[in-house]
């Protein structure tokens, strides 16, 4: 019952802020139960009062006031008994929108073809099997699962990637490497909704399989930055942060933190930029990590550049052989070498004003070997990551494959950018627009008015027909409301002539306003 969860819910919050802060319960229960309201949970006037005497607050009682007024509205205007609003954490869009949708799966679709990445999709309902990985991931707690009729356990889809792995799987050595994929799904997780998060999202998937060197990873965010460019931010504004999963692994084996840990460690480090430092270090330390471990595990994530890290791994190196240590024959581990590698090629694409090495980018999939990154918005409210990715070359063998394919990948999603966007005041003025609208005289007029926009639309031109009773003020009004660049007018005149009337909606001067056009002449005419 969702009126009995919340209740649950909310008096467990009471009772955990009073143990917390007893001053601040009002304000803190008030902000969460506004929440829970915007995000479409159902509430009856009992409720609101319980709730309202609960926390003594007007200004809640206020709220739900307005809330419960609309609601009731809606649900009592023609005898409706649904909810009129989407279900909390996904979205509707409606033509003004979702037009701002296609532009960006349009942007998506455009930078792919131009780096010659082909598109796929798989369906949205997947084996649940496919997503329950270990590694102290939220992802299994978060997915839409049930059992379906057959018995079988199915998930939609919270991510692309296993998706695409038993895609590949399944089509064996029928599939001829390297592919460069890309997709365009929508993807769910049962979350906390914030502003830039939501329980449903599409997210832009690009992979590159089948390339095990560096070439991969800097062709991907060649790939990210075309798209920046091509949505008018700057590096100033975003910023692709880099590091190796490879090579914190070796700096935690050197610093003794055990391989069960890893896991653990990487998804604490990868959430720096959320929390505080303190909070990391008091996390780490209950995982067990002595307090000289953790210190030299900030060191890690604080430098700032590869030349302090190979530093840091000769000292890890010197302190481990002792008097066996010869620095004349150190070399760079194998991990620094790719990363070193890889931001020598991304100069060749003319993209390193963007990117920089960020040792505390870590990314919490499991499934991560190698380089990763996050690209990262700088300015405006909405400071965060708006996508990020990786090499994940062993991710085969986690569905028990023998042999792994070297493959790396991102995740780009719709609703952080859409946000950053806005905030930025970067998005395109976008209005639907018709060519032409075809208006008949009157209904006898109508089956003509048909054959002229059904030639219309043969000729390629967008073209809307007036389907209610014609009336020209009303018929104008709706081609000002559509966006018609042009009226063509069916009348009983200019038809038996074989003509039609043409007339320019958005043009000022009264002499190249309207026009007598031959119906044979109509689809090559232009404005003189």
């Amino acid at each position: 019952n969702t009126m009995a969860g919340l209740k649950e819910e909310i008096f467990n919050y009471l009772k955990e802020k009073k143990e917390q802060n007893q001053k601040r319960i009002n304000i803190d229960l008030l902000d969460e139960l506004k929440k829970r309201v915007d995000e479409g949970v159902v509430v009856d006037e009992r409720t609101v009062k319980t709730f309202a005497a609960e926390i003594n607050g007007k200004e809640f009682k206020h709220y739900f006031k307005i809330k419960l007024t609309k609601r009731k509205e809606a649900k009592g205007r023609g005898g409706r008994s649904i909810l009129v609003e989407s279900i909390a954490g996904t979205r509707d869009f409606l033509p003004d929108n979702y037009i701002y949708q296609k532009w960006l799966f349009e942007t998506f679709r455009r930078v792919s073809d131009r780096f010659a990445y082909q598109e796929y999709d798989c369906p949205i309902l997947e084996p649940a099997e496919l997503y329950k990985r270990k590694a102290g991931e939220d992802i299994t707690k978060q997915m839409y699962n049930f059992v379906d009729k057959s018995g079988l356990e199915v998930a939609l889809r919270p991510e692309m990637t296993p998706s695409l792995t038993r895609l590949i799987l399944q089509q064996g050595k029928i599939l001829i490497l390297p592919i460069k994929w890309y997709s365009i799904p929508q993807c769910w997780r049962f979350e906390e909704t914030t502003r830039g998060r939501k329980r449903e999202h599409y997210q832009w998937n690009v992979d590159i399989w089948g390339i095990p060197e560096q070439t991969a990873e800097a062709e991907l965010l060649a790939t990210l930055v075309s798209f920046f460019r091509e949505v008018k931010l700057s590096s100033q504004q975003v910023q692709i942060r880099v590091n190796s999963r490879e090579l914190i692994q070796l700096v935690l084996k050197y610093l003794g933190v055990p391989d069960e840990s890893f896991a653990k460690v990487c998804v604490l480090i990868d959430k720096l930029d959320k929390l505080e430092k303190s909070v990391v270090e008091k996390a780490l330390g209950e995982l067990g990590l002595e307090m000289d471990t953790i210190d030299s595990v900030m060191e890690y994530v604080e430098a700032t550049n590869l030349d302090d890290i190979s530093a840091l791994l000769k000292k890890y190196e010197a302190k481990k052989a002792g008097d066996d240590f010869d620095e004349s024959t150190y070399k760079d581990p194998k991990s620094l070498v790719e990363l070193k590698t890889f931001f020598k090629l991304i100069e060749g694409y003319g993209i390193s004003d963007w990117v920089v090495f960020d040792p505390s980018v870590i990314r919490g999939l499991a499934y991560y070997t190698g380089i990763v990154f996050e690209a990262f918005a700088i300015v405006g409210n909405l400071k965060r990551a708006v996508c990020g990715g990786g090499r994940y070359d062993k991710i085969c063998s986690i569905y028990g494959e023998k042999k792994n394919i070297p493959a790396c990948g991102f995740g780009f999603g719709d609703v952080v950018i859409m946000e950053i966007l806005k905030d930025l005041k970067l998005l395109p003025k976008l209005q639907h627009t018709v060519k032409d609208l075809v208006i008949p005289f009157n209904k006898a007029y109508r089956p003509q008015a048909n054959q002229v926009a059904m030639m219309l639309r043969a000729a390629g031109r967008e073209t809307d027909v007036y389907l209610k009773n014609p009336k020209l003020k009303a018929a104008f009004s709706y081609a000002d409301r559509i966006g018609a660049t042009r009226a063509i007018l069916i009348a009983p005149d200019e038809w038996d002539r074989q003509c039609v009337k043409v007339k320019y909606l958005r043009e000022t001067d009264e002499s190249k306003k309207e026009f007598e056009v031959e119906l044979s002449k109509l689809i090559d005419f232009t404005q003189p």
